[in-house]
């Protein structure tokens, strides 16, 4: 089985979102580039990649088409709320395109914005983005926003792994 990776709330070539989320870089092309530098440095051409959602933003989408396929990876998005579906979908952009995605198999659900806690089944997990460097609310929720991870793709496996340690589950 290819890696799978989570990253969410990237925000390329927004200019806001630097001072908005205290990101630590002068200019949008550093922030780009080192998104596109940490990105790489993990994900392998094959691996998938699901981005829970703010892809991109300040921008036309010809200038975004040049730009994302020097990411790594067979890319997948859950829908966020600056995210244009219909110009991201007929880009082809991403292998798939969802507002939800289950993973049974590493217990958890992955959303853009944290759901209630009533549509999480008992020991999932609700890995999600959109909150950037304010982190999650309190219960089964990670943010994989790149404020909180080191502006790098983490693996689920890792996130897995991390909240059964700190719930105190047997891994």
């Amino acid at each position: 089985m290819k890696d799978i990776w989570l990253i969410s709330d990237t925000h390329f070539f927004h200019h806001n979102i630097i001072k908005y989320s205290s990101r630590p870089f002068s200019s949008v092309s550093e922030m780009n580039e080192k998104l596109i530098q940490n990105w790489n440095s993990v994900v392998k051409p094959g691996d998938k990649v699901y981005h829970l959602g703010d892809v991109y933003m300040g921008t036309t989408i010809k200038e975004f088409a040049t730009f994302w396929p020097r990411l790594n990876g067979k890319k997948r998005l859950v829908v966020g709320n600056h995210d244009d579906v219909k110009e991201l979908a007929k880009g082809s952009f991403f292998e798939k395109i969802m507002l939800w995605r289950k993973f049974p198999e590493f217990n958890c659900l992955l959303t853009h914005v944290p759901v209630h806690q009533d549509s999480i089944r008992g020991g999932e997990i609700n890995i999600h983005g959109h909150t950037h460097d304010k982190g999650s609310p309190k219960g089964p929720y990670k943010s994989v926003c790149v404020e909180l991870i080191n502006y790098t793709p983490i693996h689920i496996e890792e996130i897995s792994k991390e909240e059964k340690i700190e719930r105190g589950w047997e891994i």
